[in-house]
């Protein structure tokens, strides 16, 4: 536990503390996280009982990372840099002017100028093949950091989502290893593991018991494309006078997961910031006809139920609070992350 206890980590770009939570559940002290979105300020200074700044990380110094570290005998920056560049879902895309490549620079800078005894940068499996990216890990090893980095799938570590993300580890002048799987395949948790003890709900309504446990309204037609909807299936399941003129199209044959059902048995599908939505994704309940809850989105992101994301006098949204959830960081990757940093300490002679 001693070893636990002198880590101190600060979480850049840190949301609404997904990554910071996990960190805590494996042993790690957070002493700040930083992100200039303000709705991200209440859910984690309140959850994570840690100093949130307002800020963009291309404002911050080395000189101020120091000072949140203050003594601390072993320090981590971790962070996960926005990663819309290199969204699956944008494959195609022209990047090269988008305002997000500079940030993975900006991280660069900043360990650079306070060169960490650690250091973890998570994000989306393809930016690996970008030239950002191969900077990024040439800077940390011209720094003196071992590097090492392998895209994790969440299963298995624990999460009830098929979610897959890169995960760096880097150590300053000492050897790091990935983390090894924590689930065997045989063993990984369902969606029905996560979310089958919550109140059944139809399209509409709510659970006066949880104010994330409701269900948007759906249109009569939405509702009968759902109670169409078989499990694991595609709208190629509907009756013809259900299908959207886009779906018949031969642009609209390659997303047949849009208005899906999720499947009891099985991991979820990754959870989007449109995960409350069936047109964005496979987002119908496995059971009942009507798209997931807040909550149910939540569970399925690794977060317990008493992670708070608005304050006490703040309205809950679908569009607010499903933007916190599905940006985050899945926690069980900052648990595996952070037992693997306490694993090189403890190995060090």
């Amino acid at each position: 536990m001693g070893k636990r206890n002198k880590i101190a980590a600060i979480d850049l770009f840190c949301g609404t503390g997904g990554l910071s939570l996990g960190l805590k559940q494996g042993g790690i002290r957070v002493v700040a996280g930083i992100d200039n979105a303000s709705a991200c300020s209440y859910p984690y200074s309140h959850n994570i009982k840690a100093k949130f700044i307002e800020r963009s990380v291309c404002d911050v110094t080395g000189e101020d990372l120091k000072r949140l570290w203050g003594q601390a005998d072993v320090r981590l920056l971790a962070g996960c840099a926005p990663c819309q560049p290199f969204s699956s879902q944008r494959r195609g895309a022209d990047t090269s002017h988008e305002k997000s490549w500079p940030l993975l620079n900006e991280f660069a800078r900043l360990v650079q100028e306070t060169m960490p005894d650690f250091v973890t940068m998570e994000n989306v499996p393809r930016v690996q093949y970008s030239p950002i990216f191969d900077e990024f890990v040439a800077r940390l090893k011209q720094a003196g950091y071992d590097v090492t980095y392998r895209v994790l799938f969440g299963p298995d570590y624990g999460l009830p989502q098929r979610r897959r993300r890169l995960v760096l580890l880097a150590a300053l002048n000492d050897h790091i290893e990935m983390p090894e799987p924590t689930v065997g395949a045989d063993r990984y948790r369902t969606v029905y593991d996560a979310i089958h003890d919550l109140p059944s709900l139809e399209a509409g309504q709510k659970d006066d018991d949880d104010s994330l446990h409701f269900a948007r309204n759906l249109s009569p037609t939405n509702l009968k494309r759902a109670h169409a909807s078989k499990p694991g299936g595609t709208w190629e399941d509907w009756p013809e006078e259900l299908r959207a003129p886009c779906q018949t199209r031969d642009s609209g044959k390659s997303f047949k997961s849009f208005y899906g059902r999720m499947e009891w048995n099985k991991p979820s599908p990754t959870i989007t910031t449109q995960s409350y939505n069936p047109g964005a994704g496979r987002f119908t309940h496995p059971a009942q006809d009507r798209a997931l809850t807040l909550r149910e989105a939540s569970r399925l992101q690794g977060f317990p139920d008493s992670f708070v994301f608005t304050g006490p006098s703040e309205k809950i949204t679908l569009s607010t609070v499903g933007r916190l959830i599905g940006n985050a960081v899945p926690p069980v990757f900052g648990k595996a992350i952070a037992r693997q940093f306490i694993k090189t300490l403890d190995d060090r002679k």
